[in-house]
């Protein structure tokens, strides 16, 4: 089945091929053809290697997994598309290359909101890993580094990448040489902008500017032909003819307009004089009797009592509230200040899941496997005893208390974590990535705590054989 599916890949990246070829008139057309062939062809390397040996993994694996993929691979395609126009098309406006971007855009969305819809899936890491990397694909819009940018987008996806290693390293080879295959995209396609798009993507120097409509222009076997000459100029508009019928009466207005501004100072002179028992601003009982509407200036802002929603505004959607055990996953998502959850009938086996809690307390007792706190605020958690690994991801200012024993707790993109430790936990292994504000609480002899904050500043210097990082003591 894999390959059937890498030869129908092959296949499809022999047509389109043939049909840049035939578009660009072959090898005619000076360098720029030349040019052409030369970067396209190699992003279809990639197509045509990574790729298809990621798609053939995923329908080995099958259901969301491959369902992903073959966005993923729309994904290359359309993209590729914006390869071959770019191509033999020169550099367009902003808003321009913002059309031709949006199908890769779409696609890009549809992954990620795949991945959001799928978190019961049992291969929610898969997901993960494939949308936390597929943003890559916008290096065509990270001019003048669009490397770094792919490098960044893949270190995020590695974080799910080696969850999914960990989970069937010892299981199922398909899964890991998936992942092989996986990050090898992304690696590939650094090596590829390096050689063709070290500044951002290439544009052709001749032929036409690309339009919006996103397809290469055809072009004859001498290259792409010019743009075609502006258009003459509007003829200038004389206001002293007439124009048809009823001219003479506007010829007459203009003559008479011009001179009155002749006139000069003179022209105020057929101004009525107003006396001052006329005026409304020196006249109150013309006020008082509504002789004249009184103009004012603009009103200050005030607070009405029925003010009107602004129309741009839209509505924020509100996720009803779960607490609830689905397999061995107990589910805890959208609380929202509630402080007395609690969890009490728990098995080894059992994991907890914590996603979007905002100013909620948690409480897990018994042991069980693992507890993952995602995309929480101000929320806090106490549990008894957990065999596995507690994680904090995307989170801020949140509380981690330990009453028994844990063996590992990772803490990653986290702005603001407070761990509090127990006795029987002090050799608890802490591993932190792209997080800030952590403090580890270490219980003292008395029943306090001493806080204790994790380093965030490293000095990092070659010894002449490797790199040797070292923490960077803060003064004071």
């Amino acid at each position: 089945m894999a390959d059937l599916a890498s030869l129908v890949q092959r296949l499809e990246v022999a047509v389109g091929r043939l049909e840049v070829a035939s578009g660009s008139g072959g090898n005619a057309g000076g360098s720029g053809g030349g040019a052409v062939s030369a970067y396209v062809e190699a992003y279809d390397e990639i197509v045509n290697g990574p790729v298809a040996q990621y798609t053939a993994l995923s329908q080995q694996i099958g259901g969301d997994v491959q369902k992903h993929a073959d966005m993923v691979k729309q994904a290359f395609s359309c993209q590729r598309q914006l390869l071959v126009t770019a191509s033999c098309s020169q550099k367009p406006s902003d808003a321009v290359l913002k059309s031709l971007l949006q199908p890769v855009a779409k696609v890009i969305e549809q992954v990620q909101t795949f991945r959001e819809q799928g978190r019961s899936s049992p291969f929610f890491n898969h997901l993960s890993a494939v949308s936390e990397g597929v943003p890559a694909l916008g290096w065509v819009a990270m001019a003048p580094k669009p490397c770094p940018y792919v490098k960044d987008m893949q270190d995020s996806a590695m974080f799910y990448t080696n969850r999914v290693l960990k989970e069937y390293k010892e299981k199922d080879k398909v899964h890991v040489d998936w992942v092989k295959a996986y990050v090898s995209i992304w690696t590939e396609l650094q090596n590829y902008i390096k050689q063709h798009h070290t500044t951002g993507l290439t544009w052709s120097k001749s032929g036409p500017v690309a339009s919006a409509s996103g397809s290469p222009p055809s072009a004859p076997a001498g290259g792409c032909p010019p743009p075609p000459p502006p258009g003459p100029p509007p003829p200038s508009m004389d206001i002293s003819k007439s124009s048809g019928n009823g001219g003479g009466d506007g010829a007459g207005d203009h003559s008479a307009l011009f001179a009155s501004i002749n006139k000069g100072a003179g022209i105020t002179s057929v101004l009525k004089h107003v006396s001052d028992d006329q005026k409304t601003h020196k006249n109150p009982n013309l006020r008082a009797q509504g002789a004249a509407p009184v103009r004012t200036g603009p009103k200050p802002f005030s607070s009405s009592p029925n003010p009107r929603p602004a129309a741009s505004a839209t509505p924020t959607r509100t996720l009803p509230p779960v607490l609830e055990l689905d397999g061995k996953k107990w589910k805890v998502e959208n609380q929202e200040g509630v402080e007395d959850l609690v969890i009490s009938d728990t098995e080894l086996k059992q994991v907890v899941y914590a996603f979007k809690c905002n100013k909620s307390r948690l409480q897990v007792k018994g042991k069980l496997n693992s507890i993952t706190v995602d995309n929480c605020k101000k929320m806090g958690l106490v549990f008894d005893d957990v065999v596995g690994i507690v994680e904090v991801i995307n989170c801020r200012d949140v509380k981690i208390q330990v009453i028994g024993k844990v063996p590992t707790i990772s803490i990653n993109k986290t702005d603001g974590c407070h761990v509090y430790l127990s006795k029987d936990s002090l050799e608890c292994v802490i591993i932190s990535a792209k997080s800030s504000e952590m403090n580890i609480l270490v219980p003292k002899e008395d029943g306090d705590y001493s806080e204790i904050p994790v380093p965030e500043q490293f000095k990092t210097v070659w010894d002449g054989k490797k790199l040797v990082t070292t923490v960077t003591e803060m003064a004071g």
